[in-house]
């Protein structure tokens, strides 16, 4: 195999197998079972179990944040977008904690923190590059720095939720409250 068919073989075992069982159910063994291939080679290309988790995450992210940015209509309603669009982007966030990492691992683990860290802020990275890249934020200089604190606010807010929810139902209900009771206040703040 080479080199590229090997990584892919491996993402995409680790891809299944944690939105399965969750990052934390998962060995390294399954997934190296699962991509047919040796443990080892799994750390030749990957220097961690996380760090491919990571790589997995944010080329999930990658990719629907550049479906949401390609489906932009080049008239619209600054707030309702920029509303659609955190709203979107939290979603997003949601299903990466639930269906990849696992509620478990994020309020179990010495490392979800940090591990948790280090992936919003790549996200917020990725979102302000990404959305910079829309003919409308790339126009206004305003609006895209009104974006730019608009996404990192709400990033801080929704990660915020792993942490301090102690059911997966409480984290729904922090999503609707977040929705309806402080994302149109942020909204309304990046558009000033």
């Amino acid at each position: 195999m080479e080199v590229d068919k090997i990584k892919e073989s491996i993402k995409a075992a680790a891809q299944e197998l944690f939105r399965r069982y969750g990052y934390h159910k998962t060995s390294v063994n399954e997934i190296a079972r699962k991509a047919k291939i040796a443990k080892a080679t799994i750390y030749k290309y990957f220097d961690s179990k996380e760090v491919l988790l990571h790589t997995i995450l944010m080329e999930y992210i990658r990719i629907s944040v550049d479906e949401l940015i390609h489906n932009t209509p080049d008239e619209v309603n600054r707030e309702e977008y920029l509303s659609n669009l955190i709203l979107k982007t939290s979603r997003l966030s949601y299903t990466v904690c639930n269906e990849f990492i696992g509620w478990e691992f994020i309020r179990e683990s010495t490392n979800s923190q940090e591990f948790l860290k280090v992936l919003s802020d790549d996200l917020e990275k990725l979102l302000i590059r990404s959305f910079q890249e829309i003919p409308v934020f790339r126009k206004d200089e305003k609006l895209a720095e009104g974006l730019r604190f608009l996404i990192k606010t709400s990033k801080s807010i929704v990660f915020s939720f792993a942490f301090t929810s102690v059911s997966d139902s409480d984290v729904r209900k922090n999503f609707v409250s977040f929705h309806k009771e402080i994302l149109p206040y942020l909204v309304k703040a990046a558009v000033k």
